[in-house]
């Protein structure tokens, strides 16, 4: 459970609203020895976008537990910025691309009419003239954690590894956290019940009816227009593999939920790869690829992981949070790991030239 900053005032921001980030000078004053706050570190990748302004994504009042897999975890003062993600620059390129949890002492509000009062400056400027616990070099330093050299292995610490010092469990029957997602306009009034209906809806299935029930929910999102039923398994015991070597900027479609099953296992794995509910809202979908996937921090251990085998990410399909049992609203916008099998290349026409649509006009 994180100690509590209670040295600086919250700025209680609200998705949508505009913010600058501070100066690395008054950020690194904010730090502790451990160059973070309330256990939340300030990564070296964040300092790019200091000085710069940028709209607040979600409030992060919760996140998801990806470590010991509990479910949700509190936490306070902190949001997500709109674009802002990881690249892995100090942290021998891993390729997650994590949203960054920015604490709101990081950042400033800026007013619609863009003033600031003598007040603030002045707030401002004591700041960055406090003593500094966590220099840019010590910032660097801790990206690796103390006795990581051990046996040759470097070990990394980031904001994903420090998940549960920067939090306290949530549990999920926690209504007030529906609440404040509410209030903070990370999402509506008509997503909490739409969301309160399907968790209804899945454990009546479980109970009676559940073929009645099942093809009854999926007649009705056909006719919505909407994703199928996402809680179904995969039936194999040996999962096969495709090769496509599609690279990042190809477009390609997400195949239709009831291929992609036909390549899972029962654990709805396909060469230890899961296939999540959360995927399930992108199947038949045109994405581009993001980037290919080989390496990534484990937020178990700090250690780097390298996949073997393809694994790929797509533009603007994260995890939204919209089935996951125990975490629902997670702001954290993961992205999924997509096999190759599950996706088709599309072929584009190429673009014309001006001088081909001049000539095609003349004709």
């Amino acid at each position: 459970m994180p100690n509590r900053n209670t040295k600086t005032r919250p700025l209680n921001l609200h998705a949508g609203e505009i913010v600058e980030v501070r100066s690395e000078q008054e950020i690194l004053a904010t730090l502790d020895e451990r160059g973070g706050i309330d256990g939340m570190p300030f990564m070296p990748e964040m300092l790019e976008f200091c000085g710069k302004r940028f709209r607040v994504f979600k409030r992060a009042d919760k996140t998801c537990d990806t470590i010991n897999l509990t479910g949700s975890r509190r936490m306070y003062d902190m949001v997500h910025l709109e674009g802002l993600r990881c690249n892995g620059g100090a942290h021998a390129g891993c390729q997650a691309m994590c949203l960054f949890f920015w604490k709101e002492a990081w950042l400033r509000r800026v007013d619609r009419d863009e003033s600031r009062s003598f007040a603030t400056d002045r707030a401002d400027a004591s700041a960055a003239a406090a003593p500094v616990r966590c220099n840019h070099d010590r910032l660097i330093q801790l990206t690796q954690t103390q006795g990581a050299a051990n046996n040759g292995e470097i070990h990394y610490r980031c904001q994903a590894t420090e998940l549960l010092h920067a939090s306290e469990p949530l549990p999920w029957w926690d209504v007030r956290q529906y609440v404040r997602e509410i209030l903070s306009q990370n999402v509506g009034v008509l997503d909490v019940l739409k969301s309160l209906f399907f968790r209804a809806f899945y454990r009546s299935v479980h109970t009676v009816g559940y073929r009645a029930q099942l093809a009854m929910y999926n007649t009705v999102q056909r006719w919505r227009g909407s994703e199928p039923f996402p809680f179904l398994a995969g039936t194999l015991d040996k999962t096969p593999r495709e090769t496509l070597d599609l690279q990042p900027g190809e477009l390609v479609q997400v195949k239709p939920y009831s291929e992609i099953l036909t390549t899972l296992n029962k654990r709805n794995r396909n060469q230890g790869l899961s296939f999540d509910a959360e995927m399930v809202p992108y199947c038949e979908t045109k994405r581009r690829v993001l980037a290919r996937v080989e390496r990534i921090i484990d937020e178990r251990t700090g250690r780097m992981v390298t996949f073997t085998k393809d694994c790929l990410i797509l533009e603007g399909a994260v995890c939204c949070a919209k089935y996951s049992d125990r975490r629902l609203f997670c702001p954290r916008s993961i992205y999924p790991y997509w096999r190759e099998i599950w996706l088709k290349r599309v072929e584009e026409k190429p673009v014309e030239s001006r001088e081909e649509l001049a000539g095609s006009r003349k004709v």
